[in-house]
Order: C-alpha cells, then sequence, then structure tokens
C-alpha cells in the first residue's frame, strides 16, 4: 500500500502518453498519487487519460522542442520525473531504407528527444535534483529489425549513460527500461499483413508470451521512484527473456525441452 502514495506531490512529465505504453505509464503513475503531465502530438492524442496538464507538440519539430519546454515549466512548473516515452518506426528491414526514412526515425527517436531532455536538464540543474527515465527498445540490444530506429535507440541509451555519468553528483538520476514487443496499436501495421503473427512472435519469448504495457510500466515506476535512490545509468530489459538467448535456437537446433 505504500507504493500507492509515493509520488505524491511528484510531478511526472510523460511523452507519447496518448499511446499504448504511454497510457500504462499515466495510470500507474496517477495511481501512485503523482501529478501527471502528458505530452503527445495532439491533445486529443490523450483523450480520457487521468491528467493533471497536457501539452501537444512533435519531437520532430527541433525548432519548436525548446519553446514548448519553456511554455510546459511556466505553466506546470518544472517536473520531477521525465518519462521519454514517445517514439515511432516503420523502416523494418534494410531494403526499407532511405535518406528519408532514415532522417524520419533518426530525428524523432533520438535527435528530438535528445534535445528534449537537454532543455528540461538544465533547469533540474539549477534546481539540484531531477531523474529522467528513457523508454528504449531490445532492438538497441540486439539486430531485431527496423535498423533506424535501433540506432536511434541505442543513441538513447548513450544519451541516459552520459546524463548519468556526467550529472549523478549534481542530483541527477538518469536510466533507461528496454521493452520487448509489446501488444500496442504499434502492431496494426503488422497484423494487417499477418493476423497469426503474435502467435510466432511468442515463440521467440522464454516466457512463451510477450511483455504487457503494465510491467514495463512497473519498471518504470521503480526506477523512476525512491526505491531506485542508487540506480543510474542502468539499461534494464523488460522482454520476457528475449534479448537473454535464443529460445527456437535450443528448440530446432539442440533439442531442447521448452515445450
Amino acid at each position: 500500500m505504500e507504493t500507492m502514495s509515493e509520488f505524491k506531490s511528484r510531478s511526472i512529465l510523460i511523452t507519447g502518453a496518448g499511446g499504448g505504453l504511454g497510457r500504462a505509464l499515466v495510470d500507474a503513475f496517477a495511481d501512485r498519487g503523482a501529478r501527471v503531465i502528458g505530452c503527445d502530438l495532439s491533445l486529443g492524442e490523450m483523450d480520457g487519460l487521468p491528467l493533471d496538464a497536457r501539452h501537444a507538440f512533435d519531437l520532430s519539430d527541433h525548432a519548436a522542442i525548446e519553446a514548448a519546454t519553456q511554455v510546459m515549466i511556466e505553466k506546470d512548473g518544472l517536473p520531477d520525473v521525465v518519462v521519454n516515452n514517445a517514439g515511432w518506426t516503420r523502416a523494418e528491414t534494410m531494403d526499407a531504407l532511405t535518406a528519408a526514412t532514415i532522417g524520419t526515425e533518426i530525428d524523432l527517436n533520438l535527435t528530438g528527444v535528445a534535445i528534449f531532455a537537454n532543455a528540461l536538464l538544465k533547469p533540474m540543474l539549477a534546481r539540484g535534483s531531477g531523474n529522467f527515465v528513457f523508454i528504449s527498445s531490445v532492438n538497441a540490444l540486439s539486430h531485431l529489425g527496423n535498423p533506424a530506429y535501433a540506432a536511434a535507440k541505442a543513441g538513447i541509451n548513450a544519451i541516459a549513460r552520459a546524463i548519468a555519468v556526467e550529472y549523478g553528483r549534481r542530483g541527477i538520476r538518469s536510466n533507461v527500461v528496454c521493452p520487448g514487443s509489446i501488444r500496442t496499436p504499434a502492431w496494426d501495421h503488422r497484423l494487417a499483413k499477418d493476423a497469426e503473427i503474435l502467435g510466432k512472435l511468442q515463440r521467440l519469448y522464454p516466457l512463451g508470451r510477450i511483455v504487457e504495457a503494465r510491467e514495463v510500466a512497473e519498471a518504470v515506476a521503480f526506477l523512476a521512484s525512491d526505491r531506485a535512490s542508487g540506480i543510474t545509468g542502468t539499461v534494464l530489459p523488460v522482454d520476457a527473456g528475449l534479448t537473454a538467448g535464443s529460445l527456437p535456437f535450443i528448440d530446432d537446433i539442440l533439442g531442447g525441452n521448452s515445450a
């Protein structure tokens, strides 16, 4: 029951709040007493969420990010915790990469996120406290497709570690959660091509299933809390065991007994 009020009097800013994982993050922090500030491409994306404030801006519009950040701080104060969750990908293999697709995915998933984090980092340093949790991906840890997105997410891991190392003595913590596959609307375009894809996907995971958004949100809430006060610069997979090893290799090549 103590966790139900662990973020009381604290403000949590969540980007991509209207998405599948974003909504689970909002609920997790709201349930723990936080004052939750949601950000997404449009205010309508966040309809129905238990938010104390909402802001709309585009992480791909780099020139507008710092202005949007300043407006947020002026209206809602400097957040205690920033959860950088927003992200997007469609270029799923090397064949799909062009100058345009590379630019789009790097701009949104790395450059925009880094600019946004830096804009909030500066006033946090002046205050002497702050906490970042970045949502990266298992794609940053092993090649599972989406090469430009994977490169961007690997860059996010590096940015998070840089913040942790360079500013830990000034009251800043910074960590990363790398989710495996989650059943969110991001999978809709794949399901449209192959209705059986989720069943095929589950075979890759040692737990026999993909993770749920709430499970990822629980890990984020832990890293954002005082329970993780001694943790910074870490990269935590929440992936039902995917990055631990290849279960199909055990089953198909070595004749394993995981069935």
